[in-house]
């Protein structure tokens, strides 16, 4: 076994954790989770009952199955979200709508709990976006940027900068306004005639 090899000597955990977080950077991964999260409010509130001593308390309502209902469609969006990403912008607009709808339909969006959750998701997978892999470039050096410059322009030294040690880098790649080519007396006076 060579001591190079780093796959083999690594803790079982530490390679999970960094798969998931590899796994978790390549999608709205949050967008997800608090659109599941809220879901489970909104889709729990109308069949739990609260036992308050021997008086119990149910918060149900005529429109049960469509808190159901709502509820399960925001966690599988959630779930679309994550593992299938490209749709993200239609599980977006429609968690918003469905947190919308729940408010008037399961129990003022699941106390509010469900709503923002829902509505914080969807907008969180509305405004994700993939990343785009860096590329290793150079930057372009002193000679490259005066062929580049537009005309008028010149990229020159400073005079102050010329006996300085490393003046060479402080003046370097700064813009010089070159003269006028086509400058006039009656230019340079601001276009007036003068009576003669």
């Amino acid at each position: 076994m060579s001591p190079e090899s780093t796959g083999q000597n690594e803790h079982y955990l530490r390679v999970i954790r960094r798969r998931f977080r590899t796994w978790r950077g390549n999608r709205p991964f949050w967008a997800g989770l608090f659109t599941m999260v809220g879901g489970v409010p909104i889709a729990y509130f109308p069949y739990a009952n609260m036992h308050l001593g021997n008086m119990t308390l149910a918060m149900s309502t005529t429109a049960g199955a469509g808190s159901l209902i709502i509820g399960i469609l925001l966690i599988t969006l959630g779930l679309t979200m994550w593992f299938h990403h490209i749709v993200r912008v239609f599980a977006g607009v429609a968690a918003i709508l469905l947190a919308l709808i729940s408010i008037p339909v399961a129990n003022i969006g699941g106390f509010l709990i469900g709503f923002l959750f829902a509505l914080l998701g969807g907008a969180l997978s509305l405004s994700w976006a993939p990343g785009e892999p860096v590329a290793d470039e150079a930057e372009p050096e002193a000679g490259v940027a005066a062929e580049t410059a537009p005309e008028g322009l010149s990229f020159a030294k400073d005079e102050q900068s010329a006996g300085h040690p490393g003046g060479e880098l402080l003046g370097a790649g700064v813009p010089q306004q070159e003269p006028a080519r086509y400058d006039t007396a009656v230019e340079a006076d601001g276009g007036r005639h003068r009576a003669g």
